[in-house]
């Protein structure tokens, strides 16, 4: 489940870094803070979410997958 949530932040972080390095003077201090957005969203999404949901389960991991089809 936290491969995702890697994979996401690194391909937005390739993005707003980006435009943070290779923008201009306009648009590079949006990108600052859409780079500081993506750090912290991602260290609340892997450091507080992710323990807080363990305790909510009372230690037991919750089966995310789908039980059946849709169609």
């Amino acid at each position: 489940m936290l491969a995702r949530t890697f994979i996401t932040t690194i391909t937005t972080l390739f993005g707003s870094v980006s435009l943070l390095i290779f923008g201009g003077i306009v648009i590079r201090d949006f990108a600052l803070a859409l780079t500081i957005g993506f750090i912290v969203g991602s260290y609340s999404s892997i450091f507080i979410a992710s323990p807080i949901l363990k305790v909510l389960h009372k230690g037991k991991v919750p089966d995310l997958t789908p039980k059946e089809h849709l169609f």
